[in-house]
C-alpha cells in the first residue's frame, strides 16, 4: 500500500477488494469510462482472476476515489480504467495511481507501459502528456471474438 496526501487527508492505495467493486463499477459509470459493449463487473472480475493483472484502487477515509488497472500482456504493460472522483481530482490522486500501475507492470515484467485514451479526450491526453506519454503513431483495431459486431 501507499499513501498519498490529497487536497485534505490521506488517501490509500492498493489493490482491490471484493467490497470493493460495486463502488469501483460506480466510479467508472461516473467518471464515464464505461460503455454498454464491455460489462464492468466482468472486467474487474476478469483482472482479478489473472496473475497479470490487477485493479488499484485510491481510499479516502474508506472510500473509492480513484483506480488504475493494469495488466501485463508478456510483451507491454497496459493501463485501463483510469479513474479519479470528480471532487477530488488536482489533488494528485491520478498521478499516483498512474505511478502505481507502474510499479505494479515493472514488479511483472514489463519494461513499457501504454494506454489507449479517446482521441476525443484532450483534457485526458494533457494529464498524460504530463506523466510523459507521448503518443505512439498507432491505431488500435480490434474484433470481437464471440460474433458481436
Amino acid at each position: 500500500m501507499t499513501s498519498v496526501r490529497g487536497a485534505q487527508d490521506q488517501v490509500v492505495l492498493g489493490e482491490i477488494a471484493d467490497d470493493d467493486v460495486a463502488a469501483v463499477v460506480a466510479l467508472w459509470q461516473e467518471c464515464g469510462l464505461t460503455r454498454p459493449w464491455n460489462d464492468p463487473d466482468v472486467d474487474v472480475a476478469d483482472a482479478r482472476r489473472n496473475p497479470t493483472s490487477t485493479v488499484l484502487v485510491a481510499r479516502r477515509d474508506g472510500a473509492v476515489v480513484g483506480t488504475a488497472m493494469a495488466g501485463y500482456d508478456g510483451h507491454r504493460g497496459w493501463v485501463s480504467y483510469v479513474a479519479v472522483a470528480p471532487a477530488t481530482r488536482t489533488t494528485g490522486i491520478g498521478r499516483a495511481l498512474v505511478r502505481a500501475a507502474e510499479q505494479w507492470l515493472a514488479g511483472v515484467g514489463a519494461t513499457k507501459v501504454q494506454l489507449m485514451v479517446r482521441s476525443t479526450n484532450g483534457a485526458v491526453q494533457g494529464f498524460y502528456a504530463r506523466l510523459g506519454y507521448t503518443d505512439q503513431e498507432t491505431v488500435v483495431l480490434g474484433r470481437w471474438l464471440d460474433g458481436r459486431r
